[in-house]
């Protein structure tokens, strides 16, 4: 048995190591219980072992083992309340990171399904299909958008995997880099910072809004943006274990990225998903220098505005003349808060004065996870939960920074949330820009 977290280490793939690994940490979380509110994955282990007389996690099957690992779906939340993790105890114990294992050893292995790995080969490939769903963005909408269930959905599900019956994000006509590129070079005043900005596949393709937003308060606030050339993180991959897609991506976005900052440039990602990609999951499977300097100069699109609000030579504008609301929901995402880096975007919406109420329930969908067909029975229920907490919390405004979290809450509330950067945008008087759907 191998306690191991490195991608490069020679028994990571090794189908028996990692069972003997699996059997391990079981009876570890097994005894502690801590994460049992987490995700489906803590209680089904635990009633699984409590029907053995000795509660022996060596008893579970493979199959048995492989369920926990298909109903993880990387919240990350586990790590950061976990009393064993590397580095603190001698257990070693890191429960996501061992999934990501189980999870490329049964792609290795031969394990996982043919259904599975196309719906992975097609979801996996954000780019390409961010590029035609912006090209065909009328009719690419009106499938997508179809009514969750019905017959148009319902092929989607067969011939792709993506579920029939939860709400997709619609793509935009224009992608935030088109808009970017176009658009008059702004002349910075006083200059407090210089940023390349990550706009990730989710604000490229779909959401380009918040881009225009973040470009707007960064400018007003004196940070010169330039947009990184890079495509999607590889998020996708990473989650369904094709470590060797994965690596490809990463390592072509760590000689970019990592070029950025010889430049001088900081990376700004508005997406907490792909931020935690470039934060921590780059290190392990690109590592060296290349990618703990992209890690060290990558910061979460609030984090970086709190930075410049809390330097000593360097402030943020706090002059609000436009819409305030008077309470903002905000849904902290869970990779965000596994980055522990605190409540930034809370934090910088207060500066408008409002009032923050936090819900920080789970919306079950860690980027494709949630919006694969044969997940719906475990995802659906925990976006229901996170859908009744927003509406029990009943702010004016609803705020988020995952774009797909967001999505999750307007399936489950009618209610249409902004990105923290938006409000802040609306709060200094920014007009939305108009005609990109």
């Amino acid at each position: 048995m191998t306690t191991t977290y490195d991608p490069f280490h020679p028994q990571y793939l090794d189908e028996a190591d990692v069972r003997d690994e699996l059997t391990r940490v079981y009876d570890l979380c097994h005894g502690c219980r801590i994460c049992f509110k987490f995700c489906t994955s803590f209680p089904t282990l635990f009633e699984m072992i409590d029907n053995h007389d000795d509660q022996d996690a060596g008893r579970l099957t493979p199959a048995q083992q492989d369920q926990v690992v298909d109903e993880c779906f990387q919240c990350k939340l586990c790590y950061v309340v976990c009393p064993y993790v590397p580095g603190q105890h001698e257990w070693a114990l890191d429960f996501p990171r061992l999934m990501l294992r189980a999870d490329a050893m049964l792609q290795e292995t031969g394990h996982a399904s043919v259904r599975d790995k196309a719906t992975t080969q097609m979801m996996g490939r954000t780019d390409l299909l961010g590029k035609v769903g912006s090209a065909t963005a009328p009719i690419a909408n009106k499938v997508l958008g179809a009514k969750p269930g019905s017959v148009i959905r319902k092929v989607v599900e067969k011939t792709a995997g993506v579920s029939s019956v939860r709400m997709l994000p619609p793509f935009s006509r224009q992608r935030f880099s088109t808009w970017f590129n176009r658009r008059p070079k702004v002349r910075i005043g006083k200059r407090q910072g210089r940023v390349a900005l990550f706009p990730t596949c989710l604000v490229e393709y779909q959401e380009p809004g918040i881009g225009h937003d973040l470009v707007k308060v960064y400018e007003r606030n004196g940070i010169e943006v330039s947009l990184a050339d890079i495509g999607c993180c590889g998020a996708p991959w990473l989650h369904s274990g094709d470590m060797d897609q994965f690596k490809k991506v990463a390592n072509k976005n760590v000689k970019i990225l990592a070029a950025e900052v010889r430049k001088g440039n900081d990376i700004v990602v508005p997406q907490p998903t792909c931020g935690y990609i470039l934060k921590k999951d780059y290190l392990d499977y690109v590592g060296g220098s290349q990618a703990q300097a992209v890690a060290d100069n990558t910061y979460d699109a609030a984090e970086y505005l709190m930075k410049v609000h809390r330097d000593d030579d360097t402030s943020l504008d706090t002059e609000f003349t436009g819409h305030v609301p008077e309470s903002i929901t905000y849904h902290t995402p869970c990779h965000l808060r596994a980055q522990n880096i605190g409540l930034k975007s809370r934090d910088l919406m207060k500066l408008t004065g409002a009032k923050i109420k936090l819900v920080q329930q789970c919306s079950g969908i860690d980027g494709m996870w949630g919006l694969r067909a044969e997940n719906s029975d475990i995802s659906l229920p925990i976006a229901k939960k996170l859908g009744d907490e927003i509406t029990r919390a009943n702010g004016e405004v609803v705020a988020g920074d995952c774009h797909l979290a967001n999505t999750a809450i307007n399936e489950q509330t009618g209610k249409v949330p902004q990105h923290p950067i938006q409000v802040v945008a609306r709060a200094y008087g920014i007009a939305i820009e108009e005609g990109t759907r």
